[in-house]
């Protein structure tokens, strides 16, 4: 039998690409600290809310390349139709997507539906979890939700998922209602947020039960092929992922990556095999290993290399010369460090506990921390909400900005904190030391900040002592309050200045709120901006709530930080959007210039 020639050559290349020992397109990548697991109702960080959302689905997403941000649907059929009064928010699952195949499922196929996302909202809720998103939850006031976790803990019994509420519900097999208390006109923003708020399976969670941060199961791009904790992560491609297109808006102002994303433009989603995943926690070896050919993007380039990557913020000659391609973007984020309100030393809303952490505050030079450690890789902060967000002013100027040493000596000498008994360092009101214990991460970038932060104490006369852990373990023990101080970072998921405030609100303590600040006046201002529109009046009230954060201090507010990543030549289409974590399914490996992967 003869074939026609175009049918001749499509079996021969599905013959091809069908053929044992194919050479997989794999996207190799490396996080900067270690991940805690997989389960969006229990994971808070950003390196594992960046490996989950890649698995696990939210409703909707933000445009990956329009400028202003803009949302648009992802499994859901349309963007949600919003109440007048913006109470009640109905959006409609398109149909036809299905769960990454699992033995959850005992064979069969498994379809997406509204009541995924009832349950998966609802499992934030459940004391069983352990939620560190509940805040976010609570505050948009779904109505009956929390009445229904009280009535688990009070009865001490399970989580009743079975009970209908009010303020969540499936009204068909397709289509999920959500009613507030408060009008929330930010909501549906929260829904892109697929690390935190994406669906999974009740049967799969069932399953698992409390192993299931272990296994990921969603309708994402990409499923869990190996997993060795804190060690290698690798995401296979998911047979079950819906048709999705490239359909991307490609820049006016960068012919390269222009030219890259329209030659993807109709192409099927995702375009590699595989996401191979490294966890380098050392800023050297992860800068080598990019500069080698060894993983194919580096998400933040290491300060202390930005002087050989990046002289004066441009590309290094050595590195355009490879076609190695530069984005540079600042990032929605704060570095923080937190004093716990709850520790005898530094916590507390009297007078002289306000005293002392303000002249802590006034003592850290942050312009010489973003000049040395930082390389000029950050901003100073005056409040806690970036310029990148709603609810920031350029204008905004604090004593979070001021470095003023003899003022910090001064505070501290007219409440007490004095040489008592002359060995050189203060001690407090009462007689007893006076010593800081500061807990960060054991690796370059962070010793270096430490360095300065000892350097600070000790010209204040102030003690201070450093322990050294793991970023797993430093937040466990944070979320248990069990840490004096730590320095962190904080990024937004959404477009918008209240996941910020959030880390001065009392619903999120021990949460967002790792210092555990209790103040009602805040409250009240925080409680007002959430029901506001955008405008001169919400901003007039979060820029009030700062400066309460400012003068009772629960943080030091560092910076925030500018980020640039770099990818090698043989990688097309990187981009980069802040809020859309999971970039892995935007971009494609050249087969014909990159590096042969043994996955």
């Amino acid at each position: 039998m003869k074939f026609p020639a175009p049918l001749l050559l499509g079996l021969l290349a599905a013959l091809l690409l069908a053929a044992p020992g194919r050479a997989e397109k794999v996207l190799r990548y490396a996080l900067r600290s270690a991940e805690t697991g997989f389960d969006p109702a229990q994971i808070s960080d950003l390196y594992s809310k960046t490996i989950t959302a890649a698995m696990i689905e939210g409703l909707l997403e933000y445009d990956f390349s329009t400028r202003p941000y803009r949302l648009r649907p992802n499994t859901a059929a349309a963007l949600p139709e919003v109440s007048p009064d913006a109470r009640t928010f109905t959006v409609r699952v398109k149909p036809g997507i299905y769960f990454a195949d699992d033995p959850a499922f005992k064979g069969q196929k498994r379809e997406l539906t509204a009541q995924d996302y009832v349950y998966s909202l609802k499992r934030h809720y459940d004391p069983r979890w352990k939620s560190q998103n509940l805040y976010l939850l609570e505050n948009l006031k779904i109505l009956g939700l929390s009445e229904l976790r009280k009535a688990s803990i009070d009865a001490k019994k399970p989580f009743d998922y079975d009970r209908e509420v009010e303020g969540l519900k499936a009204l068909d097999r397709y289509t999920l209602q959500i009613r507030v208390a408060d009008p929330a006109p930010r909501l549906p923003a929260y829904l892109t947020d697929s690390g935190s708020f994406g669906a999974v399976a009740r049967e799969v969670v069932e399953f698992y039960g409390d192993k299931i941060m272990e296994h990921p199961v969603g309708t994402g791009p990409f499923k869990l092929g190996d997993w060795r904790r804190s060690s290698r992560i690798v995401l296979d491609r998911n047979p079950n992922y819906r048709e999705v297109l490239y359909n991307e808006v490609p820049p006016t102002d960068d012919p390269r990556l222009a030219a890259e994303m329209a030659a993807l433009q109709g192409k099927r989603m995702p375009f590699v095999d595989k996401v191979q995943i490294e966890i380098t926690e050392e800023p050297q070896p992860r800068w080598l290993s990019f500069v080698r050919g060894e993983t194919d993007v580096i998400e933040y380039v290491p300060p202390e290399f930005t002087g050989i990557a990046m002289p004066g913020n441009k590309l290094a000659p050595n590195l355009a010369k490879q076609g190695i391609r530069m984005v540079r973007y600042n990032r929605p984020d704060i570095s923080v460090t937190y004093y716990n309100m709850e520790d005898p030393v530094l916590g507390g809303y009297t007078p002289e506990k306000v005293a002392l952490r303000r002249a802590i505050n006034l003592a850290v030079d942050v312009d010489k921390e973003v000049r040395l450690p930082r390389r000029g890789q950050a901003m100073k902060a005056q409040g806690v909400v970036p310029l990148t967000s709603f609810g920031s002013s350029p204008d905004f100027k604090t004593e979070m900005g001021e470095y003023n040493l003899p003022k910090a000596k001064a505070l501290l000498d007219l409440y007490g904190y004095t040489d008592k008994d002359g060995d050189g360092w203060r001690d407090q009101p009462d007689g007893k030391p006076l010593v800081l214990t500061y807990n960060t991460e054991p690796t370059a970038d962070y010793r270096a900040l430490a360095e300065l932060w000892q350097k600070n104490m000790d010209a204040l006369g102030i003690r201070i002592q450093f322990v050294w852990a793991k970023w797993p373990e430093n937040l466990k023990a944070s979320t248990a309050g069990k840490l004096q101080m730590w320095g962190l970072g904080w990024s937004a998921a959404i477009d918008d200045g209240d996941t910020f405030l959030a880390l001065g609100s009392s619903k999120s303590a021990g949460k967002a709120n790792k210092p555990r600040f209790n103040l009602p006046a805040f409250e009240a201002l925080y409680d007002k901006q959430k029901t506001l529109p955008d405008g001169p009046e919400r901003l007039a009230v979060m820029l009030e709530a700062q400066k309460l954060l400012v003068a009772y201090a629960p943080y030091k507010f560092h910076v925030h930080r500018i980020w640039t990543d770099m990818a090698q030549p043989w990688v097309k289409g990187y981009n980069r959007n802040v809020y859309v974590k999971e970039f892995f399914k935007y971009v494609d490996i050249d087969e014909a210039t990159a590096p042969k992967v043994t996955p």
